[in-house]
């Protein structure tokens, strides 16, 4: 496995996980959340965000998401970026741009590094997320990179965190998560249909 000659710093928010954190992320995903580590970031209202997960869930299954994306509106609006298809266009940018692609393969190796400071999971030992090393396949796993990590780390992370807030993570969770997707299914323009 690949990893840096140096240890990585500490994450720079990572917090405990709470009994309050895991009740909110109940909420937040509709069901338990599996192999929690800690909370490697939070939103701004307090809320986890991303959440730090063991390589290998407590039945035994090897699980290669060490960063995992659990506010609501940040999923919703990572998925309508998919749904843009832009994971193609950024995929073709990490292959022919030669100092974009060497930054995406250090975001992966910093990626097991991670993981490998919590546990192994032989299974997925050089797997990491979000299609890294050689291409873009879940936006939602590189942001969540971008955010425990803090910017500079992984640079597709970065980008599509600063197309959807402008750089700053503010809170928009006033709404529960279960409201929050009830709105994203209304069609905006309702209030000019009901008349």
């Amino acid at each position: 496995m690949s990893s840096p000659a140096q240890p990585c710093e500490p994450l720079p928010q990572e917090s405990p996980a709470s009994s309050e954190d895991l009740a909110v992320m109940r909420e937040q995903l509709g069901r338990d959340m599996r192999g929690v580590v800690s909370i490697a970031a939070r939103c701004g209202c307090g809320r986890p965000a991303v959440v730090r997960t063991a390589p290998r869930l407590e039945d035994g299954t090897p699980f290669p998401t060490s960063f995992y994306l659990t506010l609501p509106w940040l999923t919703l609006e990572l998925s309508r970026l998919e749904a843009t298809g832009m994971m193609a266009e950024l995929s073709e940018r990490v292959a022919t741009d030669e100092q974009l692609g060497e930054r995406y393969r250090r975001a992966h190796e910093r990626y097991l590094a991670r993981r490998a400071e919590i546990g192994e999971a032989e299974e997925v030992a050089e797997v990491s997320a979000g299609g890294m090393p050689t291409r873009v396949k879940c936006l939602h796993a590189l942001a969540a990179q971008s955010l425990a990590e803090g910017p500079g780390v992984n640079p597709i992370g970065d980008e599509v965190l600063e197309l959807i807030t402008g750089g700053e993570l503010g809170c928009r969770c006033e709404a529960s998560p279960s409201e929050q997707a009830q709105a994203a299914l209304q069609p905006e323009d309702a209030s000019e249909s009901a008349r």
